[in-house]
């Protein structure tokens, strides 16, 4: 599972639909429908909140709101309660190692993604975050 911290703009179509995939995983997990993945530290930020399942609806509606603005018919109703007001912190090298971690994909799975984005100076994040100063989160399983 990889909830990411990146703005959604930056994933290739294949990304964005894993993504919209896994954070609808992540709701459900939240809201203790499913077995699996209770323990994934994905999760920890969301679970460090006052309303875990309305931060996670938070994150899944920027993610609705980037798939129709690319035509996918994502269904906003699968969100079961968000706030654009919400924002969590994320450092900034978090930010910073993800970007790397995702040019990688890309270069490979999505060769004109990569070349489209490969250059940006200022990385934005997803809309639920705002950026503090800080390296990698600890919660981040650092593979290179």
């Amino acid at each position: 599972m990889r909830l990411w911290s990146l703005h959604p703009r930056y994933l290739d179509g294949a990304g964005l639909l894993g993504l919209w995939r896994e954070a609808l995983l992540a709701q459900k997990v939240l809201l203790g429908e499913t077995i699996g993945y209770r323990s994934h530290p994905q999760l920890i930020r969301f679970k460090n909140t006052e309303d875990p399942v309305l931060y996670i609806g938070t994150y899944l509606y920027y993610v609705y709101l980037e798939g129709v603005s690319r035509g996918y018919r994502f269904q906003k109703e699968k969100i079961i309660r968000y706030s654009p007001a919400l924002k969590i912190p994320v450092k900034k090298g978090q930010l910073e190692y993800e970007f790397r971690h995702l040019l990688r994909k890309l270069e490979k799975r999505s060769p004109g993604k990569y070349l489209e984005i490969k250059d940006e100076e200022v990385i934005e994040p997803h809309p639920l975050f705002y950026i503090i100063d800080g390296g990698i989160e600890d919660w981040e399983k650092v593979k290179f």
